[in-house]
């Protein structure tokens, strides 16, 4: 037996051979280019670090960082028939879904939780552009009445976050019949006078864009979002001319007065948290892990009578 050839060379081999790297460490910035290590992406919230373009985030990736202490309960959201219209492209519908399901681990495109945001109880609701590119179909529009209906049942406001490719074509006119549905669902908070706060983020188009995501109280989006109902592409084929820069994006629908606020995503938990507690008539959020102020401290003592000043 040869000592050194089989166990030295080996030992040495295992020591220095070039150990696998996982390929989802790194992410590259879709604008700038730039390498981000997750951690960083995943604390920042995936906005870029170097440019501030903000990614793709999933509902419950945003939802742990929106909600106190990442906590949140999901609501429970009625299950519509798989497959109406017995569609089928270039696949089957039901095999579309599965693959969905599989890619994103979650069972559609919208999650619906409530939780606290500052102390501040809320419903949220979120759509996931990373499942069939969001889109609207009868269980986004189930979920939608869900969390209305939660909302109203807690007497909490709604905040809504928006991302979207539009109505689900696979559900045909049932997708698209989600859309007077939603807008019912809205007017029910309406209704009961709870806020209703919209986020719209990149994308946010077609059907969506066209009911519930322009029916909000108050209009946020984040930087760079394009909001529109047809593309800047489909609309410069259509009227043959150059569109103005930066069309149908966030900061240009601030600018004409189609939105109330574009916030970076990182200052956006604050910010909803001061909104919704003006809207709600409760008092100025604590700064800190502290409990919101009672009324008895809050409400200013009356002032004495002019005989007993002294």
């Amino acid at each position: 037996m040869n000592w050194i050839t089989n166990y030295v060379r080996p030992r040495i081999n295992s020591i220095f051979s070039r150990r696998e790297i996982p390929e989802n460490l790194w992410v590259k910035c879709d604008d700038c280019g730039t390498m981000l290590f997750h951690r960083e992406m995943s604390d920042n919230l995936n906005v870029c670090t170097n440019c501030g373009h903000h990614m793709n985030i999933t509902p419950r990736e945003r939802f742990q960082g929106l909600f106190d202490g990442g906590i949140f309960t999901e609501v429970e959201v009625p299950e519509p028939l798989s497959d109406p219209l017995h569609f089928r492209d270039q696949k089957k519908y039901p095999d579309r879904m599965k693959a969905a399901q599989k890619a994103t681990g979650e069972k559609e495109a919208m999650l619906v939780a409530t939780g606290e945001i500052g102390r501040t109880p809320i419903v949220a609701a979120a759509q996931d552009f990373s499942f069939m590119a969001g889109s609207m179909g009868m269980y986004v529009g189930n979920a939608i009445i869900a969390a209305a209906e939660k909302a109203v049942e807690l007497r909490r406001p709604l905040v809504l976050f928006s991302a979207a490719g539009g109505a689900r074509m696979q559900e045909g006119i049932l997708s698209l019949m989600q859309m007077p549905r939603t807008t019912v669902a809205v007017q029910m908070l309406k209704e009961a006078n709870l806020p209703y706060i919209v986020v719209l983020t990149h994308p946010t188009t077609g059907g969506v864009t066209a009911s519930y995501a322009m029916l909000g109280d108050i209009q946020i989006a984040e930087p760079g979002a394009l909001i529109c109902f047809a593309g800047p592409r489909v609309i410069e084929q259509t009227i043959r001319e150059k569109l103005p820069e930066g069309f149908q994006r966030a900061e240009y629908l601030l600018e004409h007065g189609m939105l109330d606020r574009v916030t970076d995503r990182r200052k956006l938990r604050d910010e909803l948290v001061q909104i919704i507690r003006m809207l709600m008539h409760m008092p100025p959020p604590v700064a800190g892990d502290l409990p919101a102020p009672s009324a008895a401290d809050t409400t200013p003592a009356d002032p004495a009578p002019a005989d007993q000043k002294s």
